[in-house]
């Protein structure tokens, strides 16, 4: 059980460490960013380590969020109008044990496009592709390519690896059905943001130890990369917003069926076997607890012998990828992540 329990019946942040969280926001982040952090908090959201999974699924979203700023300044929240020329459809793909709710973006014009299998993030427990639609919408209009943004099972009620094994799965399919889709099978990238982006990196692993194509690029997206919570960003950023150290406990809670998961190459990437894996692009939030993840996947992925490009965007914070609709440092970061990928898928 995890040691962040305590207060369990009250179910709302801590006054004191909130008007704290709040006081180093207001210093290091830009103001965008603390703009949608006061949109995110005028939905008063509980604290996700105080909560039982179904409870914390039906809390307000980032993504909830950044409609409410664009409310606020009287901006259109159709997301065909905020990334023009990209479509969609809902589909079903294969998954390890079961089929598994999908959803396919498309660029403007006539393929075959590169694919790119996105992963959502929500620490393996919440959130699903539809909250983060924003940033795999941006990445099919950055990179020009398809995306395939899919749900995978989740933490509690499927235990590691459930979400590692559908995640292998759905890029089995990909590579099967991309020329259905309008792709090319040659061309085909991981993606994916926070626990999905461990499993961008974890799949591409899985990937070459099974002996199937490998990606031509993996893109990672402020990653779990690793089990320890006392790495340089997390006590920097142990009380951040809107993740912070005892809601990655709780994730970690969630997930594992026992310690040992913890230590599992899919879970500890930067212990695990890198060499051989394609090029890797990583982004990360410099007010993110996550931070220091990234920065060691990067040292590990060198050491691999792997092709490795990292960026680092100073005043903002976890889940800022997908907020491009309202944030300058989002709009540039999917703007480097969609060159990469565009670079790597080729076409």
């Amino acid at each position: 059980m995890s040691k962040y329990k305590d207060d369990a019946d009250d179910k709302r942040p801590n006054p004191v460490v909130d008007t704290l969280s709040h006081a180093v926001a207001a210093m290091r982040a830009d103001a965008d960013q603390k703009e949608l952090a006061a949109c995110h908090e005028a939905m008063d959201p509980k604290a996700i380590e105080k909560l039982s999974a179904a409870e914390a699924r039906r809390q307000p979203t980032p993504a909830d969020a950044v409609m409410a700023m664009l409310r606020k300044h009287g901006r259109p929240t159709d997301m065909q109008a905020l990334v023009p020329g990209v479509s969609s459809n809902e589909i079903e793909v294969a998954g390890a044990a079961g089929r598994l709710p999908a959803t396919v973006y498309r660029p403007a014009g006539d393929g075959p496009f590169g694919v790119i299998l996105y992963f959502h993030g929500g620490g393996w427990v919440i959130a699903d592709r539809h909250v983060y639609d924003g940033g795999a919408r941006g990445l099919c209009a950055q990179a020009d390519a398809i995306v395939v943004s899919v749900d995978y099972r989740q933490a509690p009620e499927h235990k590691f690896p459930a979400q590692w094994d559908d995640a292998l799965a759905a890029y089995r399919w990909v590579l099967d059905n991309a020329a259905r889709l309008g792709g090319d099978p040659g061309r085909i990238a991981l993606a994916g943001e926070s626990a999905g982006g461990n499993l961008s990196v974890a799949t591409a692993m899985l990937a070459r130890d099974a002996g199937l194509p490998l990606p031509q690029h993996v893109l990672s997206v402020y990653p779990i990369a690793q089990p320890s919570l006392s790495t340089e960003s997390y006590l920097e950023n142990a009380i951040a917003k809107p993740l912070n150290r005892a809601m990655m406990q709780w994730f970690f809670d969630q997930v594992a069926r026992t310690e040992d998961d913890l230590q599992d190459p899919r879970i500890n990437l930067v212990d695990a076997p890198l060499r051989g894996l394609p090029p890797v692009t990583i982004v990360n939030a410099r007010l993110d607890p996550l931070r220091s993840d990234g920065a060691r996947l990067e040292d590990a992925l060198r050491k691999a012998g792997v092709p490795v490009e990292r960026r680092e965007y100073e005043g903002v914070a976890h889940e800022f990828f997908g907020a491009a609709a309202v944030l300058e440092k989002a709009r540039q970061a999917q703007a480097f992540a969609g060159e990469r990928l565009r670079g790597a898928l080729g076409g």
